[in-house]
Protein backbone atom coordinates (compact mmCIF):
# COMPACT_ATOMS: atom_id res chain seq x y z
CA UNK A 1 0.00 0.00 0.00
CA UNK A 2 1.40 3.39 -1.23
CA UNK A 3 0.75 5.92 2.35
CA UNK A 4 2.32 9.76 2.16
CA UNK A 5 2.33 11.54 5.12
CA UNK A 6 2.14 15.43 4.83
CA UNK A 7 4.88 17.70 5.46
CA UNK A 8 4.47 20.89 6.56
CA UNK A 9 7.27 21.22 9.40
CA UNK A 10 5.10 19.91 12.00
CA UNK A 11 6.43 18.44 14.88
CA UNK A 12 5.48 14.47 15.74
CA UNK A 13 5.61 13.28 12.37
CA UNK A 14 7.99 10.69 12.36
CA UNK A 15 6.41 8.96 15.27
CA UNK A 16 3.77 8.37 12.93
CA UNK A 17 5.83 6.93 10.34
CA UNK A 18 7.37 4.41 13.16
CA UNK A 19 3.54 3.52 14.11
CA UNK A 20 3.20 2.80 10.19
CA UNK A 21 6.40 0.71 10.47
CA UNK A 22 5.46 -1.07 13.35
CA UNK A 23 2.04 -2.12 11.05
CA UNK A 24 4.20 -2.90 7.98
CA UNK A 25 3.81 0.28 6.16
CA UNK A 26 6.76 2.23 4.88
CA UNK A 27 5.36 6.28 4.31
CA UNK A 28 6.62 8.33 2.22
CA UNK A 29 7.02 12.17 4.00
CA UNK A 30 6.48 14.75 1.46
CA UNK A 31 4.79 18.17 0.32
CA UNK A 32 5.05 17.26 -3.22
CA UNK A 33 1.03 17.50 -4.87
CA UNK A 34 2.04 14.26 -7.48
CA UNK A 35 3.00 12.15 -4.54
CA UNK A 36 -0.08 12.55 -2.33
CA UNK A 37 -2.58 12.64 -5.13
CA UNK A 38 -1.06 9.19 -6.45
CA UNK A 39 -0.91 7.39 -2.37
CA UNK A 40 -3.68 5.22 -1.24
CA UNK A 41 -3.83 6.61 2.22
CA UNK A 42 -2.61 9.74 3.17
CA UNK A 43 -1.95 10.66 6.60
CA UNK A 44 -1.87 14.49 7.89
CA UNK A 45 -0.31 14.41 11.22
CA UNK A 46 1.70 17.21 13.71
CA UNK A 47 1.82 19.34 16.03
CA UNK A 48 2.21 23.08 16.04
CA UNK A 49 0.73 26.46 15.33
CA UNK A 50 -2.32 26.89 13.61
CA UNK A 51 -1.44 30.55 11.42
CA UNK A 52 2.13 29.08 10.83
CA UNK A 53 1.23 25.64 9.81
CA UNK A 54 -1.16 27.14 7.88
CA UNK A 55 1.50 29.64 5.58
CA UNK A 56 3.44 26.65 4.99
CA UNK A 57 0.34 25.02 3.15
CA UNK A 58 -0.69 28.11 1.32
CA UNK A 59 3.15 28.60 0.14
CA UNK A 60 2.84 25.34 -1.35
CA UNK A 61 -0.78 25.20 -2.56
CA UNK A 62 -1.11 22.12 -0.63
CA UNK A 63 -4.39 23.89 1.19
CA UNK A 64 -6.37 23.49 -1.87
CA UNK A 65 -4.42 19.88 -2.70
CA UNK A 66 -5.45 18.38 0.51
CA UNK A 67 -8.96 19.69 0.34
CA UNK A 68 -9.18 17.81 -3.60
CA UNK A 69 -7.98 14.67 -2.49
CA UNK A 70 -10.22 11.55 -3.32
CA UNK A 71 -8.64 8.75 -1.38
CA UNK A 72 -9.10 8.41 2.25
CA UNK A 73 -7.41 11.16 4.58
CA UNK A 74 -6.49 11.00 8.34
CA UNK A 75 -5.58 14.37 10.24
CA UNK A 76 -4.09 14.29 13.39
CA UNK A 77 -3.99 16.52 16.15
CA UNK A 78 -3.26 19.73 14.45
CA UNK A 79 -3.84 18.07 11.62
CA UNK A 80 -7.72 17.85 12.51
CA UNK A 81 -7.82 21.44 14.19
CA UNK A 82 -6.38 22.74 10.55
CA UNK A 83 -9.44 20.56 8.71
CA UNK A 84 -11.72 23.24 10.02
CA UNK A 85 -13.21 26.37 9.20
CA UNK A 86 -11.40 28.49 11.75
CA UNK A 87 -8.92 28.09 14.67
CA UNK A 88 -8.88 30.57 17.14
CA UNK A 89 -5.36 29.86 17.50
CA UNK A 90 -3.39 33.04 15.46
CA UNK A 91 -7.39 33.71 14.42
CA UNK A 92 -6.73 31.85 10.79
CA UNK A 93 -8.71 30.76 8.46
CA UNK A 94 -8.06 26.81 7.95
CA UNK A 95 -9.28 23.98 5.42
CA UNK A 96 -12.66 24.68 5.83
CA UNK A 97 -13.38 20.46 4.89
CA UNK A 98 -15.47 20.39 8.59
CA UNK A 99 -17.52 23.58 8.94
CA UNK A 100 -16.91 24.09 12.28
CA UNK A 101 -13.89 26.47 14.18
CA UNK A 102 -11.35 25.28 16.86
CA UNK A 103 -11.73 27.20 19.92
CA UNK A 104 -9.04 27.66 22.51
CA UNK A 105 -9.92 25.37 25.72
CA UNK A 106 -10.83 27.78 28.87
CA UNK A 107 -10.67 26.29 32.29
CA UNK A 108 -13.60 26.74 34.46
CA UNK A 109 -12.04 25.27 37.69
CA UNK A 110 -8.59 25.29 39.12
CA UNK A 111 -8.33 21.98 38.41
CA UNK A 112 -8.37 22.79 34.64
CA UNK A 113 -4.99 22.44 33.13
CA UNK A 114 -4.62 23.49 30.08
CA UNK A 115 -3.23 21.90 27.65
CA UNK A 116 -4.99 18.92 28.24
CA UNK A 117 -1.99 16.39 28.29
CA UNK A 118 -2.36 12.54 28.82
CA UNK A 119 -4.90 9.78 29.12
CA UNK A 120 -8.88 10.33 28.58
CA UNK A 121 -11.75 8.20 27.44
CA UNK A 122 -13.32 7.96 23.95
CA UNK A 123 -17.30 8.17 23.95
CA UNK A 124 -19.71 7.43 21.45
CA UNK A 125 -16.97 5.65 19.13
CA UNK A 126 -18.47 5.85 15.61
CA UNK A 127 -17.68 5.31 12.32
CA UNK A 128 -15.51 2.63 10.25
CA UNK A 129 -12.44 4.43 12.03
CA UNK A 130 -13.45 2.81 15.13
CA UNK A 131 -14.36 -0.67 13.61
CA UNK A 132 -14.77 -3.21 16.87
CA UNK A 133 -14.72 -0.21 19.36
CA UNK A 134 -17.31 -0.57 22.33
CA UNK A 135 -16.42 2.83 24.29
CA UNK A 136 -14.28 3.77 26.68
CA UNK A 137 -11.03 3.12 25.45
CA UNK A 138 -8.15 5.28 26.66
CA UNK A 139 -6.25 7.23 23.97
CA UNK A 140 -3.81 10.23 24.24
CA UNK A 141 -3.70 13.70 24.12
CA UNK A 142 -2.14 16.73 24.08
CA UNK A 143 -3.55 19.96 23.06
CA UNK A 144 -4.49 23.51 23.72
CA UNK A 145 -7.33 24.07 21.44
CA UNK A 146 -10.55 21.63 20.54
CA UNK A 147 -13.28 21.35 17.98
CA UNK A 148 -16.85 21.32 19.50
CA UNK A 149 -19.14 18.41 18.89
CA UNK A 150 -21.06 19.19 15.90
CA UNK A 151 -22.15 16.94 12.97
CA UNK A 152 -19.26 15.30 11.71
CA UNK A 153 -17.93 14.15 15.33
CA UNK A 154 -17.62 10.20 15.32
CA UNK A 155 -16.32 10.12 19.10
CA UNK A 156 -16.20 12.14 22.31
CA UNK A 157 -13.91 12.92 25.23
CA UNK A 158 -14.91 14.76 27.56
CA UNK A 159 -12.54 17.87 29.40
CA UNK A 160 -13.86 21.07 30.85
CA UNK A 161 -16.21 20.02 28.32
CA UNK A 162 -17.49 17.59 26.17
CA UNK A 163 -15.22 18.34 22.70
CA UNK A 164 -14.93 16.15 19.10
CA UNK A 165 -12.21 13.32 19.77
CA UNK A 166 -12.48 12.46 15.90
CA UNK A 167 -14.05 13.62 13.05
CA UNK A 168 -15.45 12.11 9.80
CA UNK A 169 -16.93 13.59 6.27
CA UNK A 170 -16.95 11.52 3.01
CA UNK A 171 -13.18 10.20 2.72
CA UNK A 172 -12.22 12.59 5.45
CA UNK A 173 -11.37 11.48 9.06
CA UNK A 174 -9.64 13.15 11.59
CA UNK A 175 -8.62 12.82 15.56
CA UNK A 176 -7.01 15.61 18.37
CA UNK A 177 -5.79 12.51 20.27
CA UNK A 178 -2.36 10.69 18.82
CA UNK A 179 -3.58 7.09 17.78
CA UNK A 180 0.49 6.80 17.41
CA UNK A 181 1.14 7.34 21.26
CA UNK A 182 -2.08 5.07 22.00
CA UNK A 183 -0.52 1.81 22.22
CA UNK A 184 -3.04 -0.92 20.79
CA UNK A 185 -6.15 1.22 20.81
CA UNK A 186 -4.02 3.98 18.72
CA UNK A 187 -2.16 1.10 16.44
CA UNK A 188 -5.90 -0.64 15.82
CA UNK A 189 -7.16 2.91 14.69
CA UNK A 190 -4.47 3.46 12.17
CA UNK A 191 -4.85 -0.54 11.46
CA UNK A 192 -9.17 0.19 10.53
CA UNK A 193 -8.01 3.50 8.51
CA UNK A 194 -5.48 1.91 6.23
CA UNK A 195 -8.22 -1.21 5.48
CA UNK A 196 -10.66 1.51 4.69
Amino acid sequence: MNVAVVKYNAGNIYSVLHALQRLGVDAVLTDDAETLKRADRVIFPGQGEASHAMSYLRERGLDCLIRELKQPVLGICIGQQLMCRHSEEGDVDCLGIFDVPVLRFRPQEAQHKVPHMGWNQLERPAASLFRGFLGGEFVYFVHSFYVPVCPWTVAETQYIESFSAALHRDNFYATQFHPEKSGSVGERILRNFLEL
